[in-house]
């Protein structure tokens, strides 16, 4: 008995071994075979990749507004012989400052720290040439052509250097909120982040070269073994619909005007309102992409299209529009509740200059900037309606603009907006907008109705071959009967309202300011606004429709005495360039 139950014990022994064994053998060869065949090639391959050139990106003109510069990836290549410590000594003086230690400038590096990253340099290529499992040794990337002399000077053996490029921006920081920058990715390759450079990064890009040589046991390449050849493809060109001597122009005007208003920051964005084309936009502060190192992230979004803010006065002709389309209203329609403040709820709403004028009609509401008369409006016009306009005028949704950092802030969901919701948006506040979508919409009324979608780039250009994007019209918003007596309230506007005095004359501009008061922990602070002046020109015939904000300016909190003046300011270079004749009628 005792001798069964011995035997049984063994027979499951060898059962569950063989079972056990039979389960190892199914993983290693079905379930984790393409993992182990992935491990076993890497072992016995050698994979270089070759960087593709990456494209330039060019204004209207053809002129480079980001380039690129020659640099060079160098590496070794391993022999029979070992490596030296005196080749090391001698490789990493003139390499540190191309392997990413550290984030400053190697001129800017006192004598003592380029000591310590010199020997952080040289402990990091022992490590590398110690590494058997390495037939090619990268060494460094992106050397300039001094350091490669410098490394052929030398004369090493097996030393090779492959053609690689630099980012180079001849115009520094100009237009570094649109270009974005190109850095290093988790894998260490290059990459494209904000602006262009990130929305673009695949086209740009192109794809790398690719070099797979076959090794043996001593890690030797294999004469007659497998090798594998890929040429890159370079990166695509990008033409922007981008004026560089508007460019130019804007960003000089926008820094006098921040010095001279004391504005914290500021911004200045132009477009055709028929097409969607972006003529100019310009932020400050800004950085410089060659050198994003040494700024702080916050720097790296550009405002036009990623911060939001409480549009204010600029945003009274799209509730305008709203309700004359809807013919809630007419240019006609009085506004009976004029004579005074009015109370909604537990609030009272006031004029900004707490002046009232009885039975006010429609265009001089727009050309007084009269809140209450706004309430009135957004009254007739009704939640419904008033939310159904504003989803039409883009302001729940992203504008599409071709610049990876746009970010459209979150709408509140319609069924948390209430009656006084509704009577603070009519004028402007208690909601935010970023200034791409508020071009956008005022792009509506300048352009008799569509909301057409925003674009940086016109062309993607490629080895001859050239694609242009299509203008995009997203929908129609209000009929062209609306659009003309809205614009012509916006021209009154801008002839008798509070920054008439900015205006040249000579060409019909149909244009609002907009002054809002900065909230901070939900409460307004009454001594901090946010100035703005939207508008486009000729009036019957618009160019261009452009928008000018400047964010708590010290001199005036009034975007009268601060926005417009820039705006105007702009616009007199605009007519100049687009040759437009003045008219002594306006």
């Amino acid at each position: 008995m005792n001798f069964k139950w011995r035997l049984l014990t063994l027979n499951s022994l060898f059962l569950l071994a063989g079972i056990l064994l039979i389960s190892r053998l199914f993983y290693f060869s079905v379930l984790a075979s393409d993992n182990f065949t992935a491990i076993a090639e890497s072992q016995q391959n050698t994979t270089l990749e070759v960087s593709a050139k990456r494209g330039e990106i060019l204004t209207a003109d053809g002129n480079a507004l980001v380039a690129n510069q020659p640099a060079f990836f160098t590496f070794l290549k391993r022999t029979e012989e070992p490596f030296s410590a005196e080749l090391i000594d001698e490789i990493s003086p003139i390499i540190y400052n191309s392997i990413s230690f550290s984030a400053t400038p190697s001129s800017q590096l006192s004598s003592s720290d380029q000591k310590v990253l010199i020997t952080q340099t040289k402990e990091s290529l022992t490590k590398r040439l110690e590494d058997k499992r390495l037939t090619w040794i990268p060494l460094a990337k992106k050397i300039t052509e001094e350091q490669k002399w410098a490394l052929e000077s030398l004369n090493i053996d097996n030393l090779f250097f492959e053609e690689d490029q630099t980012r180079l921006y001849p115009e520094a920081s100009m237009s570094a909120h649109l270009t974005g920058f190109v850095g290093f990715n988790d894998q260490g390759k290059d990459q494209g982040f904000y602006g262009l450079e990130g929305f673009y990064q695949r086209e740009l890009a192109g794809r790398p070269g690719i070099i797979r040589q076959e090794k043996d046991a001593f890690n030797q390449p294999i004469l007659m073994g497998e090798y594998l050849s890929q040429s890159k493809l370079d990166g695509k060109q990008l033409l922007l619909h981008l004026d560089k001597s508007l460019q130019y122009m804007v960003e000089k005007k926008l820094k006098k005007s921040l010095e001279q208003f004391g504005a914290k920051a500021g911004s200045v964005t132009i477009m055709d309102p028929h097409t969607g084309a972006i003529l100019a936009m310009a932020s400050l502060p800004s950085y410089d992409p060659k050198e994003y190192t040494r700024y702080e992230p916050n720097l790296f979004t550009n405002p036009v299209v990623s911060d939001a803010f409480e549009p204010g006065s600029i945003f009274k002709v799209m509730v305008m529009a709203a309700a004359i389309d809807s013919k809630a209203v007419k240019k006609e329609t009085k506004c009976d509740i004029c004579d005074q403040p009015v109370k909604i709820d537990k609030y009272t709403i006031k004029t900004w200059n707490d002046e009232y004028q009885a039975n006010a009609n429609m265009t001089d509401v727009i050309v007084h900037s009269d809140n209450v008369g706004m309430v009135f409006i957004g009254q007739k016009l009704g939640l419904d309606k008033f939310l159904d306009y504003f989803k039409k005028f883009g302001f729940t949704q992203n504008t599409g603009i071709d610049l990876q950092d746009e970010l459209a802030p979150d709408p509140k969901p319609d069924n948390k907006w209430t009656y006084v919701d509704l009577a603070t948006a009519s004028f402007g506040q208690g909601f935010v907008a970023t200034s791409m979508q508020l071009v956008q919409a005022v792009s509506v009324i300048a352009n008799g109705g569509s909301l057409v979608e925003p674009h940086m780039v016109n062309k993607v250009i490629s080895n001859n071959k050239e694609v242009t994007i299509p203008v995009k019209i997203k929908n129609k918003v209000i009929s062209k009967e609306t659009a003309k007596v809205v614009t012509e309230m916006m021209v009154a506007a801008a002839k008798e309202g509070e920054a008439k005095w900015t205006n040249t004359g000579g060409y019909k501009v149909a244009g609002k300011t907009g002054t809002a008061q900065v909230a901070f922990s939900g409460k307004y602070q009454e001594e901090k606004t946010n100035a703005s002046f939207i508008g486009f020109a000729p009036a019957d015939d618009p160019k261009f429709v452009m928008l000018v904000t400047l964010k708590e300016p010290s001199t005036s909190q009034w975007a009268s005495e601060t926005a417009a003046p820039l705006w105007f300011s702009i616009a007199q270079e605009l007519f100049n360039h687009f040759n437009i004749i003045p008219d002594p009628v306006n």
